[in-house]
Protein backbone atom coordinates (compact mmCIF):
# COMPACT_ATOMS: atom_id res chain seq x y z
CA UNK A 1 0.00 0.00 0.00
CA UNK A 2 1.28 3.49 -0.88
CA UNK A 3 1.21 6.33 1.61
CA UNK A 4 1.98 10.02 1.59
CA UNK A 5 4.31 9.74 4.55
CA UNK A 6 7.01 11.67 6.32
CA UNK A 7 8.05 15.29 6.28
CA UNK A 8 7.15 17.25 3.16
CA UNK A 9 9.76 16.35 0.51
CA UNK A 10 9.84 20.03 -0.56
CA UNK A 11 10.67 21.22 2.94
CA UNK A 12 14.19 22.65 3.14
CA UNK A 13 16.76 21.16 5.54
CA UNK A 14 16.76 24.47 7.45
CA UNK A 15 13.02 24.26 8.10
CA UNK A 16 13.29 20.63 9.16
CA UNK A 17 16.12 21.57 11.52
CA UNK A 18 14.20 24.40 13.20
CA UNK A 19 10.85 22.61 13.33
CA UNK A 20 12.50 19.45 14.58
CA UNK A 21 14.24 21.40 17.32
CA UNK A 22 10.92 22.88 18.43
CA UNK A 23 9.31 19.44 18.44
CA UNK A 24 12.17 17.92 20.40
CA UNK A 25 12.10 20.74 22.96
CA UNK A 26 8.35 20.19 23.42
CA UNK A 27 8.99 16.47 23.93
CA UNK A 28 11.64 17.14 26.59
CA UNK A 29 9.65 19.68 28.58
CA UNK A 30 6.58 17.43 28.56
CA UNK A 31 8.34 14.14 29.21
CA UNK A 32 11.62 14.68 31.10
CA UNK A 33 10.16 14.44 34.64
CA UNK A 34 8.88 10.93 33.96
CA UNK A 35 12.12 10.08 32.17
CA UNK A 36 14.00 10.91 35.38
CA UNK A 37 11.66 8.64 37.32
CA UNK A 38 12.08 5.89 34.70
CA UNK A 39 15.89 5.95 34.92
CA UNK A 40 15.87 5.94 38.73
CA UNK A 41 13.50 2.98 38.80
CA UNK A 42 15.57 1.12 36.20
CA UNK A 43 18.89 1.59 37.99
CA UNK A 44 17.94 1.16 41.64
CA UNK A 45 19.55 -1.94 43.19
CA UNK A 46 17.52 -5.06 43.89
CA UNK A 47 16.30 -5.18 47.49
CA UNK A 48 17.99 -7.74 49.75
CA UNK A 49 16.59 -9.35 52.88
CA UNK A 50 18.17 -6.65 55.04
CA UNK A 51 17.47 -3.73 52.72
CA UNK A 52 14.26 -2.16 51.52
CA UNK A 53 13.85 -1.15 47.92
CA UNK A 54 14.43 2.59 47.48
CA UNK A 55 11.31 3.18 45.36
CA UNK A 56 8.24 0.96 45.37
CA UNK A 57 6.88 2.36 42.12
CA UNK A 58 6.37 5.36 39.86
CA UNK A 59 4.32 7.45 42.29
CA UNK A 60 6.63 6.64 45.20
CA UNK A 61 9.66 7.72 43.14
CA UNK A 62 7.87 10.92 42.11
CA UNK A 63 6.87 11.73 45.70
CA UNK A 64 10.33 11.10 47.16
CA UNK A 65 12.12 13.00 44.41
CA UNK A 66 9.94 16.10 44.82
CA UNK A 67 10.15 15.86 48.63
CA UNK A 68 13.96 15.66 48.67
CA UNK A 69 14.94 17.74 45.67
CA UNK A 70 11.92 19.86 44.80
CA UNK A 71 10.19 19.99 41.42
CA UNK A 72 13.49 20.86 39.72
CA UNK A 73 14.79 17.45 40.78
CA UNK A 74 12.54 15.97 38.11
CA UNK A 75 14.45 17.94 35.48
CA UNK A 76 17.93 16.68 36.47
CA UNK A 77 20.09 16.01 33.42
CA UNK A 78 17.79 17.85 31.04
CA UNK A 79 20.40 20.31 29.76
CA UNK A 80 22.40 17.57 28.01
CA UNK A 81 19.60 16.22 25.79
CA UNK A 82 18.14 19.72 25.30
CA UNK A 83 21.46 20.97 23.93
CA UNK A 84 21.45 18.23 21.32
CA UNK A 85 17.76 18.05 20.52
CA UNK A 86 17.71 20.44 17.54
CA UNK A 87 20.50 18.74 15.60
CA UNK A 88 19.20 15.33 16.71
CA UNK A 89 15.74 15.95 15.28
CA UNK A 90 17.21 17.57 12.18
CA UNK A 91 19.39 14.51 11.60
CA UNK A 92 16.45 12.22 12.35
CA UNK A 93 14.24 13.80 9.70
CA UNK A 94 17.20 14.02 7.33
CA UNK A 95 17.85 10.29 7.76
CA UNK A 96 14.17 9.53 7.29
CA UNK A 97 14.03 11.59 4.11
CA UNK A 98 17.27 10.11 2.80
CA UNK A 99 15.95 6.61 3.41
CA UNK A 100 12.84 7.34 1.36
CA UNK A 101 14.96 8.76 -1.47
CA UNK A 102 17.17 5.67 -1.53
CA UNK A 103 14.24 3.26 -1.44
CA UNK A 104 11.95 5.05 -3.91
CA UNK A 105 12.79 4.53 -7.58
CA UNK A 106 10.19 7.16 -8.52
CA UNK A 107 9.92 10.22 -6.24
CA UNK A 108 6.44 11.03 -7.59
CA UNK A 109 5.10 7.74 -6.21
CA UNK A 110 4.40 7.83 -2.44
CA UNK A 111 6.44 5.36 -0.35
CA UNK A 112 5.03 2.06 0.89
CA UNK A 113 4.67 1.30 4.59
CA UNK A 114 7.70 -1.03 4.34
CA UNK A 115 9.76 1.83 2.93
CA UNK A 116 8.50 4.12 5.70
CA UNK A 117 9.64 1.59 8.35
CA UNK A 118 13.08 1.06 6.80
CA UNK A 119 13.56 4.83 6.44
CA UNK A 120 12.66 5.27 10.10
CA UNK A 121 15.28 2.67 11.02
CA UNK A 122 17.88 4.69 9.12
CA UNK A 123 16.83 7.77 11.11
CA UNK A 124 17.57 5.80 14.28
CA UNK A 125 21.10 5.06 13.05
CA UNK A 126 21.73 8.72 12.24
CA UNK A 127 20.54 10.07 15.59
CA UNK A 128 22.67 7.68 17.67
CA UNK A 129 25.74 9.83 16.99
CA UNK A 130 24.19 12.59 19.12
CA UNK A 131 21.90 10.56 21.35
CA UNK A 132 24.48 8.13 22.81
CA UNK A 133 26.73 10.65 24.63
CA UNK A 134 23.74 12.78 25.63
CA UNK A 135 22.01 9.75 27.16
CA UNK A 136 25.19 8.72 28.99
CA UNK A 137 25.50 12.17 30.60
CA UNK A 138 21.75 12.41 31.31
CA UNK A 139 21.61 9.05 33.07
CA UNK A 140 24.68 9.76 35.22
CA UNK A 141 23.21 13.09 36.35
CA UNK A 142 19.80 11.55 37.02
CA UNK A 143 21.08 8.79 39.28
CA UNK A 144 23.81 10.65 41.21
CA UNK A 145 21.25 12.32 43.50
CA UNK A 146 19.85 8.91 44.38
CA UNK A 147 23.28 7.59 45.37
CA UNK A 148 23.87 10.59 47.63
CA UNK A 149 27.23 11.32 46.02
CA UNK A 150 27.28 14.44 43.84
CA UNK A 151 30.18 13.73 41.49
CA UNK A 152 29.28 16.02 38.58
CA UNK A 153 28.34 19.70 38.82
CA UNK A 154 26.39 19.64 35.56
CA UNK A 155 26.30 18.32 31.97
CA UNK A 156 29.45 20.12 30.80
CA UNK A 157 31.40 19.08 33.89
CA UNK A 158 30.23 15.50 33.38
CA UNK A 159 31.23 15.49 29.70
CA UNK A 160 34.68 17.01 30.38
CA UNK A 161 35.45 14.61 33.21
CA UNK A 162 34.33 11.55 31.26
CA UNK A 163 36.52 12.63 28.34
CA UNK A 164 39.54 13.32 30.58
CA UNK A 165 39.22 9.99 32.36
CA UNK A 166 38.90 7.65 29.36
CA UNK A 167 38.57 9.73 26.22
CA UNK A 168 35.79 9.71 23.64
CA UNK A 169 35.02 6.03 24.27
CA UNK A 170 33.72 6.90 27.73
CA UNK A 171 31.25 9.43 26.29
CA UNK A 172 30.00 6.84 23.80
CA UNK A 173 29.67 4.02 26.33
CA UNK A 174 26.43 2.19 25.55
CA UNK A 175 26.33 3.08 21.84
CA UNK A 176 25.58 -0.50 20.75
CA UNK A 177 22.63 -0.68 23.15
CA UNK A 178 21.44 2.73 21.95
CA UNK A 179 21.43 1.38 18.38
CA UNK A 180 19.59 -1.78 19.47
CA UNK A 181 17.01 0.43 21.18
CA UNK A 182 16.61 3.17 18.57
CA UNK A 183 16.88 1.50 15.16
CA UNK A 184 13.82 -0.80 15.25
CA UNK A 185 11.83 1.52 17.52
CA UNK A 186 12.43 4.54 15.25
CA UNK A 187 11.13 2.54 12.33
CA UNK A 188 7.95 1.70 14.23
CA UNK A 189 7.71 5.30 15.47
CA UNK A 190 7.62 6.85 12.01
CA UNK A 191 5.52 4.04 10.59
CA UNK A 192 2.84 4.41 13.27
CA UNK A 193 2.68 8.19 12.96
CA UNK A 194 2.43 8.15 9.18
CA UNK A 195 -0.13 5.32 9.15
CA UNK A 196 -2.34 7.04 11.72
CA UNK A 197 -2.07 10.40 9.97
CA UNK A 198 -3.36 8.82 6.78
CA UNK A 199 -5.98 6.76 8.63
CA UNK A 200 -7.28 9.81 10.52
CA UNK A 201 -7.38 12.12 7.49
CA UNK A 202 -10.99 12.53 6.26
CA UNK A 203 -11.62 11.42 2.71
CA UNK A 204 -10.99 14.17 0.19
CA UNK A 205 -8.74 16.18 2.53
CA UNK A 206 -4.94 16.53 2.59
CA UNK A 207 -2.94 14.84 5.31
CA UNK A 208 -1.16 18.17 5.86
CA UNK A 209 -4.47 19.70 7.04
CA UNK A 210 -4.94 17.24 9.89
CA UNK A 211 -6.52 18.77 13.00
CA UNK A 212 -4.59 19.30 16.23
CA UNK A 213 -6.41 16.57 18.24
CA UNK A 214 -5.68 14.03 15.50
CA UNK A 215 -2.01 15.02 15.33
CA UNK A 216 -1.83 14.58 19.10
CA UNK A 217 -3.50 11.17 18.86
CA UNK A 218 -1.19 9.99 16.08
CA UNK A 219 1.95 11.29 17.78
CA UNK A 220 1.03 9.98 21.23
CA UNK A 221 0.15 6.51 19.92
CA UNK A 222 3.41 6.40 17.96
CA UNK A 223 5.28 7.16 21.18
CA UNK A 224 3.56 4.35 23.09
CA UNK A 225 4.26 1.70 20.44
CA UNK A 226 7.82 2.97 20.10
CA UNK A 227 8.52 2.37 23.79
CA UNK A 228 6.88 -1.04 23.94
CA UNK A 229 9.77 -2.45 21.89
CA UNK A 230 12.40 0.07 23.04
CA UNK A 231 12.06 -0.41 26.82
CA UNK A 232 14.03 -3.69 27.33
CA UNK A 233 17.17 -2.41 25.53
CA UNK A 234 16.66 0.96 27.26
CA UNK A 235 16.82 -0.77 30.67
CA UNK A 236 20.03 -2.52 29.63
CA UNK A 237 21.45 0.77 28.32
CA UNK A 238 20.65 2.71 31.51
CA UNK A 239 22.30 0.06 33.69
CA UNK A 240 25.35 -0.23 31.43
CA UNK A 241 25.87 3.53 31.13
CA UNK A 242 25.57 4.20 34.88
CA UNK A 243 27.64 1.22 36.07
CA UNK A 244 31.23 1.60 37.21
CA UNK A 245 33.87 0.88 34.58
CA UNK A 246 34.54 -2.85 34.36
CA UNK A 247 31.35 -3.80 36.20
CA UNK A 248 29.98 -5.41 33.02
CA UNK A 249 32.14 -7.23 30.47
CA UNK A 250 29.85 -6.24 27.61
CA UNK A 251 26.30 -5.90 26.34
CA UNK A 252 25.50 -9.58 26.79
CA UNK A 253 26.79 -9.51 30.36
CA UNK A 254 24.30 -6.76 31.33
CA UNK A 255 21.43 -8.93 30.12
CA UNK A 256 22.79 -12.03 31.85
CA UNK A 257 23.29 -10.32 35.22
CA UNK A 258 19.86 -8.65 35.19
CA UNK A 259 18.07 -11.89 34.28
CA UNK A 260 19.99 -13.85 36.93
CA UNK A 261 19.36 -11.35 39.69
CA UNK A 262 15.85 -10.11 38.93
CA UNK A 263 14.33 -12.22 36.15
CA UNK A 264 12.62 -11.05 32.98
CA UNK A 265 10.58 -8.44 34.88
CA UNK A 266 13.78 -6.43 35.22
CA UNK A 267 13.63 -5.67 31.49
CA UNK A 268 10.42 -3.73 32.05
CA UNK A 269 11.52 -1.62 35.01
CA UNK A 270 9.93 1.81 34.78
CA UNK A 271 7.17 0.59 32.45
CA UNK A 272 4.45 2.67 34.08
CA UNK A 273 6.62 5.81 34.01
CA UNK A 274 7.45 5.20 30.35
CA UNK A 275 3.82 4.67 29.36
CA UNK A 276 2.66 7.73 31.31
CA UNK A 277 5.35 9.80 29.59
CA UNK A 278 5.14 8.36 26.09
CA UNK A 279 1.76 9.70 24.99
CA UNK A 280 1.92 13.36 26.12
CA UNK A 281 5.63 13.76 25.32
CA UNK A 282 5.43 12.42 21.78
CA UNK A 283 2.09 14.08 21.11
CA UNK A 284 3.76 17.37 22.11
CA UNK A 285 6.77 16.55 19.91
CA UNK A 286 4.80 16.01 16.71
CA UNK A 287 2.45 18.90 17.40
CA UNK A 288 5.41 21.21 18.00
CA UNK A 289 7.03 20.01 14.80
CA UNK A 290 3.90 20.41 12.67
CA UNK A 291 3.03 23.85 14.09
CA UNK A 292 6.61 25.12 13.70
CA UNK A 293 6.73 23.83 10.13
CA UNK A 294 3.49 25.61 9.23
CA UNK A 295 4.80 28.84 10.78
CA UNK A 296 8.03 28.56 8.81
CA UNK A 297 6.12 27.92 5.58
CA UNK A 298 4.08 31.06 6.30
CA UNK A 299 7.03 33.24 7.32
CA UNK A 300 9.45 32.07 4.63
CA UNK A 301 7.57 30.22 1.85
CA UNK A 302 10.56 30.33 -0.50
CA UNK A 303 13.18 28.86 1.86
Amino acid sequence: MMVDGGPDRRTSPFKNFVAGGVGGACLLFAGHPLDTIKVRLQTQPKASCSQYVLYTGTYDCFRKTVSREGVLGLYKGMAAPLAGVAPMMAISFFGFGLGKQLLQSNSTVPPTYTQIYLSGMLAGVFTTVIVAPGERIKCLLQVQSTSGQIKYAGPMDCAVRLYREQGIRSLYKGTVLTLIRDVPSSGLYFLTYEYLKNFLTPEGESVHQLSTPRILLAGGTAGILNWIIALPPDVLKSNFQTAADGHYRGVGDVLRVLLQQEGTRALYKGLSAVMLRAFPANAACFLGYEVALKCLHWLAPNW
